[in-house]
């Protein structure tokens, strides 16, 4: 193409441009006629020399994934043939192996959010922190998450390679991986009765709930719901709310939670530069708005689960226990590019809790700026990548208690924001499940079998045990 006709296209791009420029502050319209000038003078350049044919799509392509790469990992640039991929992951129709991956500040590699609750994935010992070495062979160096997605998923029963590399752990480990879609439930206990179902009753002499929460999906809360009405029943005096390593999820969702423990007041609200600001408020009908409760989190609990911990932190509800949250909390929107044929997955806001401080660790945040969650005041019980590591084999191992060894393996299907379900903390559309038939995992070894006798110790969950103990004590002094 003449250099004419490139500066044509730039122009015209920039004159498209000029009233959103007037509006929002843009750069003046010289000035960014300059610099379309600088890139369609790189883009030429590039054309005329490089060592190969290089198409003019290809290379815009890699301008729009930079230009995205260096705001957030969560903005990306979806091209025809990923968004025909990704509208197929939207109607369910591949398989994956049940893990939600993020970009490791440091490294610029893959790294695990959180593996689901019995998917192929948590079967085949993969932790939340690892970091993902390779994918079938492929660095993920520089890989972006829904890269990563298009990656990972594909037609259930077929295999995958990954090299991960734990907290703690010197070594990296490469595990094969079968790839599945079905149903995961959302909500867990600590250990499981003799018929294997989950006992949320954590301590029976003192009547003290415990429920786990790996995901927030659309039957989150009301599936939390029935387990605490459950435990009412059974006379339940306090809960623990467990979010530790739930990479969170709808917002919607996350709501509905927080409404089931808080009867007034702000739950979260969204601000962005060019979004309308909006408040998510608690309704009066709260069941259990005055049950002593105290909520788990750790540096892998993001998003959704930051949402209903800062929120129920902020309106004392809730003491929080453990370690800071990761610090996920902002809202992407899909703008469509190419009459649709194509993408942008862009960052519009930031999720606040209702005190009015952040929840979101921007690019080179600070260990002391305001974000995420932190536990309150004597209650942070830290844990060493090596600690961590040990928990969570035993976790894992604690969940694959006997007659639940052979667990289903899924993967989440993502789908369209609803209404009131467009800005979603997770980054990623969230998801339902299709049920499906799933084959037990084969031949694959599991972490936890490495230490076979060792005793699951978890020192955050007996911390937080303390905490409820004593609100229960004083509950009763006061009484």
């Amino acid at each position: 193409m003449p250099r004419r006709n490139y500066l044509a296209l730039a122009m015209i791009a920039s004159m498209g441009l000029f009233s959103w420029e007037a509006s929002y502050g843009g750069k003046p319209r010289d000035e960014m006629l300059e610099l379309y000038g600088l890139f369609v003078d790189a883009v030429e350049k590039v054309e005329v020399n490089y060592v190969r044919p290089v198409s003019r799509r290809e290379l815009l392509e890699s301008a729009l994934e930079g230009m995205l790469q260096q705001l957030d990992p969560h903005s990306t640039y979806i091209n025809t043939s990923d968004w025909t991929q990704f509208r197929r992951q939207l109607e369910g129709k591949f398989g994956g192996i049940g893990i939600q991956v993020d970009v490791d500040r440091e490294t610029q590699r893959l790294r695990v959010v959180a593996p689901m609750v019995g998917t192929p994935a948590y079967e085949a010992g993969v932790l939340a922190g690892d970091q993902i070495m390779e994918i079938d062979g492929q660095s993920s160096e520089g890989m972006s998450p829904d890269r990563a997605v298009e990656v990972l998923t594909g037609r259930p029963g077929t295999p995958v390679k990954l090299t991960v590399l734990h907290e703690g752990i010197k070594e990296p480990e490469t595990v094969t991986i079968t790839r599945a879609i079905i149903e995961v439930p959302s909500i867990l206990g600590d250990h499981r009765k003799p018929d294997d179902q989950w006992d949320f009753l954590i301590d029976k002499d003192r009547k003290i709930g415990y429920v786990r929460i790996s995901s927030f999906v659309r039957t989150t809360a009301d599936d939390l719901k029935k387990v605490l009405d459950e435990l009412k029943d059974q006379g339940m005096r306090g809960l623990i709310l467990d979010l530790r390593d739930d990479p969170g999820g709808l917002l919607s969702a996350a709501i509905e939670v927080v409404d089931l423990f808080l009867d007034h007041g702000e739950i979260v609200s969204t601000k962005g530069r060019n979004t309308a600001p909006k408040t998510y408020s608690a309704s009066r009908d709260s069941p259990f708005d005055n049950l002593p409760l105290v909520i788990l989190v750790n540096q892998n609990s993001a998003s959704a689960s930051e949402i209903v911990s800062a929120a129920l932190q902020d309106h004392h509800r809730a003491t929080i226990v453990g370690q800071r949250s990761y610090g996920k909390g902002s809202v992407q929107n899909i703008f469509e590019l190419d009459d649709g044929n194509s993408v942008l997955k862009l960052t519009v806001a930031s999720y606040y809790r209702p005190s009015g401080e952040n929840i979101h660790r921007f690019k080179n945040a600070r260990a002391t700026d305001k974000w995420g969650v932190s536990p309150n005041p004597g209650c942070e019980v830290k844990l060493t990548p090596v600690d961590y590591h040990k928990w969570a084999i035993g976790r894992h191992d604690r969940d694959r208690a006997a007659g639940h060894r052979h667990t289903p393996a899924p993967t989440v299907r993502s789908e369209p924001a609803k209404d009131g379900d467009q800005a979603e903390p997770a980054g990623d559309k969230e998801k339902d499940r299709d049920k499906a038939k799933a084959e037990p995992a084969q031949d694959q070894k599991h972490p936890a079998a490495k230490r076979p006798n060792e005793p699951f110790v978890d020192k955050q969950l007996d911390k937080a045990l303390e905490i409820i103990r004593g609100k229960l004590a004083s509950k009763a002094k006061a009484a």
